[in-house]
């Protein structure tokens, strides 16, 4: 892919490579998979910043996933934002688009509108996840919410977890539409030092000059849509002539349903199904990411299943 190439500006993951300091990279921005994101629940403006920063982390390091694979971003904290989950779908085949999906639960009496977003978790950690699917061993990685920022979390991560020199820049700003909604964009870029650069001497010298570029710019370069992502990486790194591969298209996606309620359902005894059911006899179920809503015949789940 040339650097000439144009592109939609929103809802596209673009990564690239800088082979003269060793440096990979991605760049993203987000705007209509955000809206999707949000548009099924009703949080406040500041847990939907934060909402916004993590589904934007989750497309950065999401993009490096292997097909078919699905990487999930987790925040749990004793804040006023209790917890924050965040899935990636790499897509099946080469091509296709990859899925994104998030939910939040807060203390709303706890909240402080006045406040940074961040400021609004407390004490916690920081979990990414990797499902490789086939019932092959997962792996989680955690670390403590310490910084001032997501993006700051996810630098500690890598640094501590993977020995990876990372830098990551978020952006995001929301402009009120009609009826008064909250309508979200967002962009970011993540560098990473790659693993084949000794430490020391020039390579030192060259992540420190490559990250040294992401503090000089501006929110409005990141957000788009001009210029271009490829335009962008070229005034940026003008001497490293810049390699991008491929752009990742993202959208909206849920995996949920009836079929995966009732699998999740088939592992209870009649006798627990029974203390599940409501008093209108019935087994309800609500996907806390998409909304989706089920209501199941009690006798068509669990280990007593009759075929409904």
């Amino acid at each position: 892919m040339t650097l000439g190439d144009r592109m939609a500006w929103g809802d596209v993951v673009l990564p690239f490579q800088l082979d003269g300091c060793d440096v990979r990279g991605r760049v993203a921005r987000l705007d209509a998979v955000l809206e999707a994101v949000l548009r099924r629940h009703a949080y406040p403006a500041v847990v939907e910043a934060l909402v916004v920063e993590m589904v934007l982390l989750t497309a950065l390091i999401g993009q490096a996933v292997k097909l078919r694979w699905k990487l999930s971003l987790q925040v749990q904290s004793k804040g006023a934002v209790r917890m924050i989950a965040t899935d990636y779908y790499a897509p099946d085949a080469s091509g296709q688009p990859a899925r994104l999906r998030a939910c939040a639960r807060f203390d709303a009496a706890r909240l402080d509108a006045e406040a940074p977003p961040f400021a609004q978790l407390g004490e916690g950690y920081f979990a990414v996840l990797m499902d490789a699917g086939k019932g092959a061993p997962g792996y989680r990685g955690l670390t403590p919410l310490e910084g001032a920022t997501l993006a700051a979390c996810a630098e500690s991560y890598f640094a501590h977890s993977e020995q990876l020199p990372t830098r990551v820049v978020l952006a995001h700003d929301g402009a009120r539409a009609e009826g008064g909604v909250l309508r979200w964009r967002a962009g970011g870029v993540m560098l990473q030092q790659m693993p084949a650069a000794q430490p020391g001497g020039d390579a030192a010298e060259t992540w420190q000059c490559a990250a040294g570029w992401l503090g000089a710019l501006r929110d409005g370069e990141l957000l788009g849509p001009d210029p271009t992502l490829p335009d962008l990486l070229l005034r940026r790194f003008p001497q490293d002539a810049p390699r991008v591969f491929p752009a990742q298209r993202l959208r909206f996606g849920c995996p949920c349903s009836e079929a995966r309620v009732r699998q999740s359902l088939s592992i209870y005894a009649p006798r627990e199904i029974a203390r599940m059911t409501t008093e209108e006899g019935r087994i309800t179920a609500d996907c806390q990411f998409c909304g989706a809503h089920y209501n199941l015949d009690p006798k068509t789940v669990g280990q007593g299943a009759q075929n409904p």
